[in-house]
C-alpha cells in the first residue's frame, strides 16, 4: 500500500526520489509507477501496476460508446505517462504535468492505499485544509446516523 505523506525536492530536472516503501513489489510499482491527471483533484495521480489494472476493470465494465468510458479512457489511457526510476530511485515529471500543476520546487507525496498523489505544497495544504473538515463533518454525520439507528459500533446492529 501507499500509505504516508512526504515532502520532496524537485531537482532542475524535475526529479524526485520515490518513498522506498512505495517501490515494492506489493505496491505493482518496483520497476515504476504510471501517472496521469487526477480525475479528482488538480495534482498528479500515480500508482502501480495494481491502479492501472483497477481503472481498466472500471473502464471494461461500462459499455463501449459510453461517455463515461470514454471520458475515463481519454483521462487514464490517454494521457497516462509510465515513468521507470534511476538507479537513485527518482522518477522525472513530464514537464507539462509540472506546469499544468504549479510544480516547481516542491512536491507532497500522499500515499491513499492504492495509488498516491503529487501535489504542489500550496495546493496540499488546501487540499489538506477542506479533507480534515469533510472528514470531521461526515465523521460527525455518520456518528449520528450509528445512534439514530442503534449501531453497536461492531458492524453491525439492528434498528
Amino acid at each position: 500500500m501507499f500509505l504516508s505523506t512526504y515532502e520532496k525536492q524537485l531537482d532542475a530536472k524535475r526529479r524526485f526520489v520515490v518513498p522506498q516503501d512505495f517501490r515494492s513489489a506489493a505496491t505493482g510499482a518496483e520497476q515504476g509507477v504510471f501517472c496521469f491527471p487526477s480525475i479528482e483533484a488538480d495534482c498528479i495521480e500515480a500508482g502501480g501496476q495494481a491502479l492501472f489494472d483497477q481503472y481498466q476493470r472500471v473502464i471494461d465494465s461500462l459499455p463501449f460508446g459510453d461517455p463515461l468510458r470514454s471520458s475515463l479512457e481519454w483521462m487514464v489511457f490517454g494521457e497516462q505517462r509510465r515513468l521507470a526510476y534511476d538507479t537513485a530511485g527518482r522518477i522525472t515529471l513530464p514537464e507539462g504535468l509540472c506546469q499544468e500543476f504549479g510544480l516547481d520546487d516542491e512536491v507532497v507525496i500522499v500515499g491513499l492505499r492504492d495509488r498516491f498523489q503529487i501535489w504542489s505544497r500550496k495546493a496540499w495544504q488546501t487540499r489538506r485544509d477542506e479533507q480534515r473538515r469533510a472528514a470531521r463533518e461526515g465523521l460527525s454525520q455518520f456518528a449520528a446516523l450509528r445512534r439514530t439507528h442503534g449501531g453497536n459500533g461492531q458492524g453491525g446492529g439492528q434498528g
